[in-house]
């Protein structure tokens, strides 16, 4: 009982917040209203909403990341994982689940605005979790206050809407290890996935700078995204802020992070 007050709690944290605002103004237009003399209190009445209102919903994101981060999954996604890619050990499947993870962890730092899938194993276990209908319904209600409905995973192109779902994925996931998304020394664990585990018509990423006049590099067939493409204002969408809802900060050094990285 507990749990679920406090996960309403957090779900409802903005809109207990623009509440505690919206009476503050109706009570001070009432006393105006009444003619009564402002009172320099109000002020302070206002500082305390608004501080209050900062540290509650500063308690939901931080509830939310932790929930993404430690809430138990289900069986089901790693049994169906083993089953399409057999070569899979179960180190692997951790890796993939730790890569699930960081998705929906990007998925709530956007607060809302679409974020692309950049991973077909990534994909593969979403897909395969969206099967056990309840549970994965059980997972975004806790994780984040809503559905989630399944996207196949993308490619850095021309669509500019996939585009900004693609670099916020990157932002967000180099936020999550530390990583610098303009300038980055590694891979995140999400766009790392695909390459070190070898996945057959996989995205591949390289955190290296695009080589001299290297428009369509490929290894193996598969062409490569390097990290520099997502700020990179040739393709189309929002290149300055790299998708990201931190704006165009660097997103902090390359310290840090448990992801794997690879070229």
């Amino acid at each position: 009982m507990r749990s679920r007050l406090l996960r309403a709690l957090a779900r409802r944290a903005k809109l207990i917040c623009g509440l505690a605002v919206l009476g503050w103004i109706a009570w001070v237009a009432g006393a105006l209203f009444a003619r009564q003399p402002f009172r320099p209190g109000w002020l302070g009445t206002l500082f305390f909403i608004v501080v209050s209102a900062s540290l509650l919903s500063a308690w939901a994101g931080s509830w939310q990341r932790m929930t993404i981060r430690e809430s138990a999954l289900p069986m089901l996604p790693r049994r169906k994982l083993r089953q399409q890619f057999p070569a899979l050990t179960v180190k692997d499947v951790d890796l993939v689940e730790r890569g699930f993870r960081q998705f929906f962890m990007a998925c709530s730092r956007s607060n809302g605005p679409y974020v692309a899938m950049p991973s077909k194993i990534v994909d593969a276990y979403w897909h395969a979790f969206i099967l056990d209908t309840r549970s994965y319904a059980d997972w975004c209600d806790r994780t984040l206050g809503r559905f989630l409905h399944h996207v196949p995973a993308e490619r850095l192109g021309s669509d500019a809407k996939t585009n900004d779902g693609l670099r916020r994925a990157w932002f967000f996931a180099c936020k999550d290890e530390a990583i610098n998304p303009r300038r980055p020394s590694r891979l995140p664990l999400l766009f790392a996935l695909d390459a070190k585990l070898g996945v057959a018509g996989g995205l591949v990423y390289s955190p290296a700078p695009r080589p001299p006049g290297g428009s369509s590099s490929v290894a193996g067939g598969v062409a490569i995204t390097y990290g520099e493409d997502f700020g990179d204002a040739s393709f189309s969408g929002n290149a300055d802020a790299m998708g990201g809802a931190d704006g165009g900060g660097d997103g902090g050094g390359d310290g840090g992070g448990g992801g794997c990285g690879g070229d």
